[in-house]
Parts: C-alpha cells; sequence; structure tokens
C-alpha cells in the first residue's frame, strides 16, 4: 500500500511539472524552475471555448467547435525531423488519428517556428519522465530562464495566440474528442504514452496547447487521455535521451507528407 501510495504522489507531481510548462502567456508561474512549483491560472481565450460535455466531430462537421476551421489540419501522416546538436531526430506525425494537434506542430515546422527554440524543461529523476520544449519565447537567448514555460505561438497575422483544442482519439471511435480529458483507464486511446511518443504540452484547461511539445522518456500511461500524442519517434530517441536543458534546435524540417498539411485558406 506505501508503493501505491508514493507511486501516485510521483504520478501527480510530474503531472503537475508537465501541466505547468504548457502555461500560456496569460498565466502566471510562482516558480517555473521547480517541477513542483504552483501555478494561478486566469480565464484563457482557450478556456472560454471548453465545453461541459465532450464533443465528437469529423472533418465533415468540425464547424460546429469554434475556431477549428480556422487550424491547420494533417489529412494522414508526415515525417518531422529536428536536428539537436547536430545529430536528428525523426518523428513520424499522425494526422490519422490526431489531425489539429498534428497539422498544428506540422505548420509550425513550415513556419519555421521551432528552428532555434530551447528545451527548457528535462525531467529523468527520480524516474524518466519528459523533455520538453517548443516554447517562442525561447528564441530570444535574453529571456529569463524562468519565463520559458510561459509561452505560446503567437500569429503574426493577428497579434494572438493559437490555440488547439485537446484532442484524444478512443480505440474503436472514427474521431477523436475534443474539448475534455478523456478517461482512457476506462477505455484505451489509440495514441498513447509509449515510449517516445510525442506530445503537446499544455495549462489547466484543455484547450491551450499551442506550440510546447514534449518526447516521453518511458511509457506514461497516467497521462493517456489527459495531454494529446500526435506522433513517436523512429529514429533518434538516442539524441532524444542526451538532451539537456538548454540545449536548442537546430532546425526542424518536413521530410514527407508535407501535401497532407492542409491550411485554412491554403495559406
Amino acid at each position: 500500500m506505501r508503493l501505491k501510495i508514493s507511486q501516485f504522489l510521483l504520478s501527480l507531481v510530474l503531472i503537475s511539472s508537465l501541466m505547468l510548462g504548457g502555461c500560456s502567456t496569460q498565466q502566471v508561474a510562482s516558480n517555473t524552475s521547480s517541477p513542483t512549483s504552483t501555478a494561478t491560472s486566469t480565464t484563457s481565450e482557450a478556456s472560454t471555448k471548453t465545453t461541459t460535455e465532450a464533443t465528437s466531430v469529423s472533418q465533415t462537421n468540425s464547424e460546429s467547435i469554434p475556431g477549428m476551421t480556422d487550424l491547420p489540419r494533417l489529412e494522414g501522416k508526415a515525417t518531422v525531423v529536428l536536428t539537436v546538436k547536430g545529430s536528428p531526430i525523426t518523428i513520424e506525425v499522425d494526422g490519422t488519428d490526431a489531425p489539429i494537434t498534428a497539422g498544428n506542430f506540422v505548420d509550425l515546422v513550415q513556419k519555421g517556428v521551432y528552428d532555434g527554440l530551447a528545451f527548457h524543461r528535462v525531467v529523468r529523476e527520480p524516474q524518466p519522465f519528459v523533455v520538453q520544449g517548443g516554447d517562442p519565447q525561447s528564441k530570444d537567448p535574453k529571456v529569463p530562464v524562468d519565463r520559458l514555460g510561459t509561452g505560446s505561438y503567437i500569429d503574426p497575422k493577428t497579434g494572438n495566440a493559437r490555440y488547439i483544442p485537446l484532442e484524444v482519439k478512443p480505440k474503436g471511435s472514427d474521431t477523436p474528442i475534443y474539448n475534455k480529458p478523456f478517461d482512457a483507464t476506462a477505455q484505451a486511446v489509440v495514441l498513447r504514452h509509449k515510449q517516445g511518443a510525442v506530445a503537446m504540452a499544455r495549462s489547466q484547461p484543455p484547450d491551450s496547447a499551442s506550440a510546447q511539445f514534449y518526447f516521453a522518456l518511458a511509457d506514461l500511461a497516467f497521462l493517456d487521455g489527459n495531454y494529446a500524442v500526435f506522433g513517436n519517434v523512429t529514429q533518434g530517441f538516442d539524441v532524444v535521451n542526451k538532451i539537456q536543458q538548454g540545449d536548442r534546435i537546430d532546425s526542424a524540417k518536413v521530410t514527407k507528407g508535407a501535401e497532407n498539411l492542409k491550411t485554412p485558406g491554403g495559406q
């Protein structure tokens, strides 16, 4: 019993560290350098779109969720290669089972958003957890370290942050569930937090993911249904295992499947 309780508490600590790492600029962290620090969130633009019930949509009726038609979508799969300290990490991005989350990531890669960004959170103790990066603020080396993990992608056309809905596809379902965490202990999800999984970090509101992503360093089943997995590392996991806090993404390139990205207005 004591072991089970300690594992439960450890899981809570790890989840809180991941959630804090995904905070948007509309949230204030008391100490973001500590994985156990707390955060106070204000009502974000994304949270106003959160429905009281999970909503399942298909491509044909996605307009039923406000803002969905304005987001990029990946129809199929794509391959993205991140280069870190001269070494490649190959990611298979799954737009079949996570079209909005995958589309957002591939679109940001195509825009060059991730080039030069830092990995601001690396948690390997007391057990392997995640390597997290993608905060657009980290491109500027003058940004204080304690602010990293609070940034979102700002659309230069609108001046507003782009948020995407939490997207989880249960096994046996034709379409993902949006806007609300899903109980993966009752029904398994298609894209799981297996070692090498790539997923979006977010803050407390379900629809607050933007640009920050993380690599799962181990099987993290307790995150299934709460965070959106959109791909997995197919080559270069040894490179992921060597990433240290402060290491930067040299470049991020779509090497296959770019034609599967569909953007609003074809832009």
